[in-house]
Order: C-alpha cells, then sequence, then structure tokens
C-alpha cells in the first residue's frame, strides 16, 4: 500500500505532470474552447494525456479542473456542470494514476484578467462548489495553483480548511520583481499561506525554470514547509501560427536537480511542458536522496521564530528590514558599482548579480561621480531591483539638479520603492567630462538631508502637504582621511543633526586610521559603513593618492603597489584591501566596498572573504 501524500514528499522528490492546456493544443484542440468540458465529451483524451505523463515516470497526476469553477464555465454555458465537469475529472486521472500514483485536485485563480471586481463573497461561492465536488471524489490532496495575489489565495486556502485536512499544495505566478500582484514579498506571502495551513508553497506558470530558481533565491532561506515548482517551459513563441516553447527537455532534467538541491519536494512542469520534460526530470531525479524535512514540531518552531523575526524587523508600513536594522544585529556589506558611461549594461548587471550571489545587502550607485556622465542611478537601480532582487542604494548629488529637479528626483525614488539614499555634495562640474556645464548647488549636503527628511514627513519642499509621507533611509558621507580628524567628526555630527541614519566613509588605506575613526566616532549613535576600495594596479593607486579628492594612501601601500599591473595588481590589491577588512570588521558592522573600473569580481571575492571570516554560510537560495 502506498504512503499518503504527506509522507511520500517527506521521503522523497515527488515528480509531477505536465501542461494539460498547451498539450491538448498540440494535439489539434484549440484555443478557445473548454478543456475541462473534454472530461465531459472526450475522456479518453485526457486519460491519455495523464497516462502519457505517468509513462514518463510522473507520480503525481493533477485532475482536468484548473478553469472548472462556475465563473469560468459560464463562458461555455457550462456553469450548471460544475460538478460533473469536477467529478468527472479526478475520475480519469485515478484510472490513469492506478494504484502507483496520486491524485491532487487541481484548483486556478479565479479573479485573474478581467474578473478582477469579484467579490469576496463570490469567490468564496465558487470556490466552495468546486472544492466540494473534487473533495467528494476522494482525491489524494488539493493543488491551488497560478494564483497571482495572496489575498485570493489566501480565502481559496481559508475556504478549503473549513471543508477538509487534506494536504494542500499552494502555488504563487510571479515575475521578475519577486512579489505578488498584492506587492507582498515572497517570505511574507509565505508566512501568510503556511499560517493559513499549507502544506506545501511553490510556484508555477508565468516563467521558466530560470525565473523560478530567481523567485526561490528571494526566499534567502526562510523556507518552513516544502516546496513545489511548475515552471513553463520558457516563453510562448508564436511561429507560423502557433505557439511553441523553446526550454528543451534535457535543460528540464538538469534544472531538476537544481530545484530539488534548493528544497523542492514536488516538481512538474506548467505551460509548454510535454511527457518529454518528464521524463527527463524524472531520470535526472531517480536516484535522488533530499535531506530529511524537519519534524513537525520543528517546522512550527521555525514557522514561530521567522514570525518573529519579520515582527521585529519590520516597521509599522510591513516593509523588510533597512540597513541600519541590518547593521545593528550584524555585518552588513554595501558594494558600489559605477553606472556605465554609454549605453551598454549588459556587464553592469552581470557584475551586480554577482555580487547578490557573493552575498551583498546592497548595491550602491554613485551620482556621476567625479563629475563624470553616467547612465542615471535611478533607472539602474530599478533594473538592479527587478532582476536581481538586491536592494539598490542610490546617490544624490546636490550639483545637479536645482530643488525643483532634487524633488521630483526622490518622488520618483519613492515611486520605485528605492528607499535608500546617500546626500552628497557632488565634485564640481567643471572638473568632470562637460567641463562648460554648470554646478547647481542649490543645497548644500546639510540641507538636502534635512529636505528629505521633511518628505519623510509628508511636506514638500514648498512647505506643503503631500498626500502621504515618504519612506527614505538618508545617508551621509564622511571623509576621515584628512590632518584634522576632530574637525571631520564635529562637521559629520552637524549631518548627523540635520537627520542622517547611517554615515558611508572616503576609501581609507591605513588600518591605524581605521581604529581611530573607530575611537573619534564612538560616541555616535547611528551605524558608520567605513569605506574599502581594492586598488587595481600601480597606476590606479598613484592616480587616487595624488588626484582624486578625499584619498590618500599610505607609504607602505603604494609601495606594495608600485610597479604592478594587470591580475598581479588586481590580487596584491585584493590582499591590501583584505588585511585592510581584518582591522575594518573589528570595529565595524558596516563595510562600504568601492568596486575599480567594474572590476566586480575583486569586490566579490572581498564580500566572500568578509562572511568567511564571520562564518556566515549563505544559503544554497542565494546561488
Amino acid at each position: 500500500m502506498k504512503p499518503d501524500l504527506r509522507s511520500a514528499w517527506g521521503s522523497k522528490v515527488l515528480v509531477g505532470d505536465g501542461a494539460m492546456g498547451t498539450f491538448l493544443y498540440q494535439k489539434g484542440f484549440p484555443v478557445g474552447i473548454s478543456y475541462e468540458e473534454l472530461n465531459l465529451t472526450s475522456p479518453g483524451v485526457i486519460e491519455d494525456v495523464h497516462r502519457s505523463y505517468m509513462e514518463a515516470g510522473a507520480v503525481l497526476l493533477e485532475s482536468n479542473t484548473f478553469s472548472a469553477n462556475y465563473d469560468r464555465l459560464s463562458k461555455y454555458g457550462l456553469e450548471s456542470k460544475v460538478e460533473e465537469i469536477n467529478r468527472a475529472g479526478v475520475r480519469i486521472a485515478r484510472k490513469a494514476a492506478g494504484d502507483t500514483g496520486y491524485v491532487v485536485g487541481a484548483v486556478g485563480s479565479i479573479r485573474s484578467g478581467k474578473r478582477a471586481n469579484l467579490s469576496a463573497s463570490e469567490l468564496k461561492r465558487f470556490f466552495t462548489q468546486q472544492l466540494s465536488a473534487l473533495l467528494e471524489e476522494e482525491v489524494d490532496g488539493i493543488m491551488l495553483e497560478t494564483f497571482y495575489d495572496v489575498e485570493e489565495l489566501h480565502l481559496a486556502l481559508r475556504t478549503l480548511r473549513k471543508l477538509s485536512q487534506l494536504p494542500v499544495i499552494c502555488q504563487l505566478a510571479v515575475d521578475e520583481t519577486a512579489r505578488t500582484l498584492d506587492g507582498l514579498t515572497l517570505p511574507e506571502a509565505f508566512r501568510i499561506l503556511e499560517d493559513d495551513g499549507a502544506d506545501v508553497i511553490g510556484f508555477n506558470c508565468n516563467t521558466g525554470p530560470n525565473g523560478i530558481k530567481r523567485a526561490l533565491r528571494h526566499l534567502q532561506g526562510s523556507l518552513v514547509l516544502p516546496v513545489s515548482v511548475y515552471p513553463n517551459a520558457g516563453v510562448a513563441d508564436y511561429v507560423d501560427g502557433e505557439y511553441r516553447y523553446g526550454a528543451s527537455p534535457e535543460y528540464f532534467g538538469q534544472m531538476a536537480v537544481t530545484f530539488a538541491e534548493m528544497g523542492s519536494r514536488i516538481i512538474g512542469g506548467c505551460c509548454g511542458t510535454t511527457p518529454q520534460h518528464i521524463a527527463e526530470m524524472a531520470a535526472a531525479l531517480r536516484n535522488y536522496q533530499p535531506q530529511p524535512l524537519p519534524e513537525p514540531t520543528q517546522r512550527a518552531t521555525a514557522s514561530l521564530i521567522l514570525q518573529e523575526h519579520l515582527a521585529d524587523a519590520e516597521g509599522p508600513s510591513g516593509k523588510e528590514p533597512t540597513l541600519v536594522d541590518l547593521v545593528k544585529e550584524r555585518h552588513t556589506v554595501i558594494v558600489e558599482l559605477d553606472p556605465p558611461r554609454d549605453l551598454d549594461i549588459a556587464r553592469f548587471m552581470k557584475g551586480a548579480e554577482a555580487l547578490r550571489k557573493a552575498g551583498a545587502d546592497a548595491l550602491t550607485l554613485a551620482d556621476n561621480s567625479l563629475a563624470v556622465s553616467r547612465m542615471s542611478n535611478m533607472a539602474l537601480g530599478a533594473l538592479v531591483q527587478a532582476r536581481t532582487g538586491l536592494r539598490p542604494l542610490v546617490h544624490i548629488a546636490c550639483r545637479d539638479r536645482n530643488l525643483i529637479g532634487t524633488q521630483s528626483h526622490l518622488m520618483g525614488f519613492d515611486a520605485l520603492g528605492i528607499d535608500h539614499v546617500l546626500a552628497v555634495t557632488g565634485d564640481p562640474a567643471k572638473f568632470g567630462d562637460l567641463p562648460g556645464s554648470s554646478s547647481v548647488y542649490d543645497l548644500t549636503s546639510f540641507e538636502i538631508i534635512r529636505m528629505i527628511k521633511q518628505l519623510n514627513d509628508g511636506i514638500a519642499f514648498s512647505g506643503k502637504p503631500l498626500k502621504q509621507k515618504a519612506g527614505f533611509v538618508i545617508g551621509a558621507a564622511f571623509n576621515p582621511n584628512v590632518k584634522h580628524l576632530d574637525k571631520a567628526v564635529q562637521r559629520l555630527e552637524k549631518k548627523i543633526a540635520s537627520g542622517a541614519d547611517y554615515i558611508m566613509t572616503q576609501p581609507v588605506y591605513d588600518r591605524g586610521l581605521i581604529a581611530r575613526v573607530a575611537e573619534a566616532t564612538a560616541h555616535l549613535n547611528i551605524p558608520i559603513f567605513i569605506g574599502i576600495m581594492p586598488l587595481a594596479s600601480g597606476r590606479n593607486a598613484e592616480f587616487l593618492h595624488n588626484e582624486v579628492p578625499g584619498i590618500q594612501l599610505t607609504d607602505e601601500v603604494r609601495s606594495r603597489m608600485s610597479g604592478l599591473e594587470g591580475e598581479v595588481g588586481r590580487a596584491e590589491g585584493v590582499a591590501i584591501a583584505k588585511e585592510l577588512l581584518d582591522e575594518a570588521t573589528a570595529h565595524f558592522n558596516g563595510i562600504y566596498l568601492m568596486t575599480p573600473f567594474m572590476f566586480y569580481e575583486m569586490s566579490a571575492q572581498l564580500v566572500e572573504y568578509i562572511w568567511a571570516k564571520q562564518g556566515r554560510k549563505l544559503s544554497p537560495l542565494f546561488r
């Protein structure tokens, strides 16, 4: 006798089936008909599809009932056959599954698309009708899938839990922002569904294997329950009057092991997948032995810890912890990557992804540093946030915008959800690549900090009230490479009095100075991120020392870098930076790494060095 479904996924990775709708389309059934009606009119066809997936290696079949609810069936005049279609769907799947397979009743989102205006009471009624029919046929579990917003999935799950305690798998459809349609982060969404009684939570549809892999990474080790994944076979293309999906079965086989290593216990396919895709996944997972799942009591404890952590870390708005929150608890690493000077962002985005994988807590983007024209850090910050999930921290220079432009710029950041900023004066325009341009300087660095704080109070620069408050976390710059450190600290105190929440320093190349800065700033009540920039070559060292304001190298560092170029120079630059980091991490939780010449590999090495030194192991989900 086969074990129940919960026991089955507790001991091994279960292979699910592939697509029903797109597979029927490939068999000649046109788009625009009710595929669920085929349960009544062509049951043999549906059974053949199920059986082909079982023969390919699937052990978990979904009934052909995804859209078999009153609202969707009413489009075809089939609203009176909700119960009949759902019951038939389960019976057909059960026949194909035989004694070895499991059958879950598939229930899809109702409110997506044009039906977003359906009320909660209507949804509850439709879900109750469909779920009751599926449960009466004694399914092994329920699959709630392709939900875009947690609110509707929460309602469906709560409705189910009033009817049954059968195993339930909840699957969200998310895009590359790694947020649900109602704006929740994935840890927030998973926590809600776990509290509602989900047994397995995961993702399906809307994206291919790589997109779902990115979504899993965003959970950042907060997984408590088993995971399920059902990716599409890539993105559909319309070729010669037909929809085609490009991801090969072999690729799905490779990704199946990746998903299993990331904690997935149920792995199947969604749109565009075929029995060939399932066969490759089943073959790849045939001898795979997953790590044991935590005991239910351990999972409950972990859930409680996660909830308490999120409750402590989140503010009233329910946002994720800020860098200021993080740096109070552990070492926290910000990495600077300069926006490109041309229109090609490929290497920049590759660098951002590499730094995310290394474990950087934020990517900071300068605002035309040294008065050299570069791509907008607003645009790149939004792209970094959407494509990698890495938090952007953007610089705002007083040099380039008047009061009108500065407020407009900040309002744009707020709309994009970019809430960490560094207020800087900015190098004069006459020293940059467009010496004929003018420096604006309507605001000093002190004034811009105060004005950003004013936006946080819901007041515009003009003094007029805004309809809502901003939520900026504001950084200020500090240059410790000065003759009179005490006077520099006094200036820093004025920035804190203006409203700065944290401090980022210029790069320091003197271990002794790091200790002196720690002593001189010990009385300050906000965190400091000490700046470290690895040197790329001897020429780079001399340029920084002699020509860049605010940077001073020791004679020892200049001597060690003298004459070194290429890989040898970069290796020595990383070695020096590691020595500086040994000193810095002894005094400061905040580390600010600056990447030279887009050599992001150097910064990634240093991020990994910090975490190795701290004994912090990143979850495989980061990878």
